[in-house]
């Protein structure tokens, strides 16, 4: 059967977050509680979404900067099953600031996502004097109801991100993420979106069902994978306590090292030595730089893989999901 555009369902899920906080009072824009306030709740308070042929559901309900893989493998498992749907045209989540970046580029690895997957968020908490969540909200359904959208994108004080390139970028100011020298996606303001790039190709492999997707959905924990950063007079330190409490505790062995350099990807050389020794014990290592902008451009000599665009924490979640499948 189909659906046109204007008949099509939109599917919101609450994971939590600022955008659902509460604080004792108005004027508190830090002092306050994340993940209080029901997705149900939120959308209630929006005079825009009257109307509309909406599904809210409540996956979770946590401050991002707890986010888990369960929660994650949840929130995956539920866009799915929407998104296979065929009334269904889009799914916005509801997300906290912090780890978005990452839940978003997890959600890009894992999923085929041929429709709208737009994650929003806020800054303020739903009980500030002006809070930015409604906003946010009204903006992620405009995007998600637009022609054409697909893949998964965020959206946040009317900037449009991929979830390869986004990042938060600013600690407090509503206007917090950045896709670095790409730039924004889109933008969206008073009900309409101005695209400026083509939309992300859906680059997730898994599918429900298949060998991969069920390796990724029923593991318990990913791979051992931590981010180091290299500094100047870095030393060998914690990269000689990982491959100690790997070799003392091999049921939770690091598996792999994202090491965080400096400009183009450069490596202090003591840590660099450190790394290279981790590397002939079978932990696999990648380095990334630590700039907020510009990829490692590679070059010949170089003793360790680059992962090119990757932020850190991004190299990390790739690191670990290809892990997972060996």
């Amino acid at each position: 059967m189909n659906v046109s555009l204007a008949q099509q369902r939109v599917v919101v899920l609450g994971t939590g977050g600022t955008i659902a906080g509460r604080a004792s009072s108005a004027a508190d824009g830090v002092g306050y509680t994340a993940a209080q306030v029901t997705v149900q709740d939120l959308l209630a308070s929006i005079p825009a979404y009257e109307g509309l042929a909406l599904d809210v559901e409540q996956v979770a309900q946590v401050d991002s900067k707890d986010m888990t893989l369960g929660v994650w493998q949840t929130l995956a498992r539920r866009l799915a099953f929407h998104l296979a749907r065929p009334d269904v045209g889009a799914v916005v989540v509801t997300h906290g600031t912090d780890t978005l970046e990452e839940t978003a580029f997890f959600l890009q690895c894992v999923l085929d996502a041929q429709k709208p997957v737009v994650l929003t968020c806020a800054m303020r908490p739903a009980t500030a004097l002006v809070p930015d969540g409604p906003q946010n909200l009204v903006d992620a359904m405009v995007l998600a109801r637009h022609p054409g959208t697909c893949g998964v994108l965020i959206v946040c004080a009317g900037r449009v991100h991929g979830a390869g390139e986004v990042a938060k970028a600013h600690t407090y100011r509503l206007d917090a993420f950045d896709s670095g020298d790409a730039g924004p996606l889109a933008t969206v303001g008073e009900g309409l979106v101005r695209q400026f790039r083509a939309w992300p190709e859906p680059s997730g492999l898994l599918k429900p069902g298949a060998p991969a997707w069920d390796r990724v959905m029923n593991a318990h924990e990913l791979p051992g994978v931590v981010v180091l950063t290299s500094h100047a007079d870095a030393d060998a330190t914690q990269v000689n306590a990982l491959l100690d409490h790997s070799a003392s505790h091999p049921a939770s062995a690091v598996r792999g090292m994202v090491v965080a350099g400096t400009g183009n990807g450069t490596v202090h050389a003591r840590l660099e030595e450190a790394l290279s020794r981790a590397q002939e014990q079978g932990v696999r290592v990648v380095r990334t730089t630590r700039c907020a902008a510009g990829p490692v451009i590679p070059h010949a000599g170089q003793v360790l893989t680059d992962v090119r665009q990757l932020s850190p924490v991004k190299a990390r979640i790739a690191l670990a999901l290809e892990l997972l499948g060996e």
